[in-house]
């Protein structure tokens, strides 16, 4: 499915040059772990050489629902690793595939699959930080608010211990979406089903959150974004978690995921505050 405008395709081109890069070494790479039955039931694992009960980062991909590659996730692998950290990035079913929430109950199935295998893989099922871009900062937030889900799917509630989405679509409720427009795309494109624009809202899910979040956005984000990230935030500061709401001054929608590839970038700085905070 072509992408929805120039700037996303310029990103894709971007992250997928960076992901053919050869890795360094020191890192063992997992390609293509099959969580389900559908091609797109994947992930791959990215873990620093030798180490064992590393905080595992769980990073979903973007484009939109309608596009996108785990691969898209590769180029922060060696920064995490460098971190001790282990880096597992899924695909889920696009909606050519199915539509929401399929997306989302892939990703409750990828966890708990991954909650019984990461330690093959260096990795500490009961420390889990769930992270994203764009639709996959979506999905991230939405699994993460919804721990009645989790259990349900057999991930224990205490293993994920932090959120961190990049530049997330946090409402995907519009009262008269213009046609041909964003809004619209998820009424006509993504959504099963129209009414389900609450349900499938991490915005919606708020109430007695548990799970601690850093939200990042862009300055020069759309709209949407920037407005969904400032609301969630408001409601998750009465929560029972932290929350912290940054935006990245002069950057974009896409920007706020490449910029990622600065190893000293203010995200990872995040992410190893929220692991030192929420260790045992």
């Amino acid at each position: 499915m072509p992408m929805p405008f120039p700037a996303a395709d310029d990103y894709a081109c971007a992250v997928m040059r960076w992901a053919r890069e050869p890795p360094p070494a020191g890192m063992d790479i997992q390609r293509g772990i099959a969580y389900g039955d559908d091609r797109l039931h994947r992930y791959d694992v990215f873990s620093p050489v030798g180490v064992k009960n590393a905080p595992v980062v769980v990073f979903w991909h973007g484009g939109g629902w309608t596009n996108g590659y785990r691969d898209y996730n590769a180029f922060m692998a060696p920064h995490l690793a460098a971190m001790g950290c282990v880096l597992v990035s899924p695909s889920y079913r696009l909606v050519r595939e199915a539509r929401l929430p399929a997306a989302f109950e892939d990703s409750l199935r990828m966890l708990a699959h991954l909650a019984g295998n990461i330690g093959r893989f260096g990795g500490d099922a009961q420390r889990l930080y769930l992270g994203g871009h764009s639709a996959g900062a979506h999905l991230a937030s939405l699994v993460a608010l919804r721990p009645v889900d989790r259990a349900r799917a057999g991930v224990p509630e205490s293993a994920v211990r932090g959120c961190l989405p990049v530049s997330a679509i946090m409402d995907l409720y519009h009262p008269s979406p213009a046609p041909g427009s964003l809004e619209e795309r998820v009424y006509s494109m993504v959504l099963q089903d129209p009414a389900l624009d609450a349900v499938m809202s991490p915005i919606c899910w708020t109430a007695g959150n548990r799970v601690p979040f850093a939200l990042t956005v862009g300055e020069n984000d759309s709209e949407r974004v920037r407005r969904s990230n400032a609301r969630i935030f408001e409601l998750l500061k009465l929560q029972h978690a932290s929350a912290d709401l940054h935006v990245m001054p002069g950057q974009d929608h896409f920007k706020t995921h490449t910029s990622l590839r600065e190893a000293g970038h203010p995200w990872y700085r995040r992410l190893d505050n929220m692991i030192e905070r929420t260790a045992e």
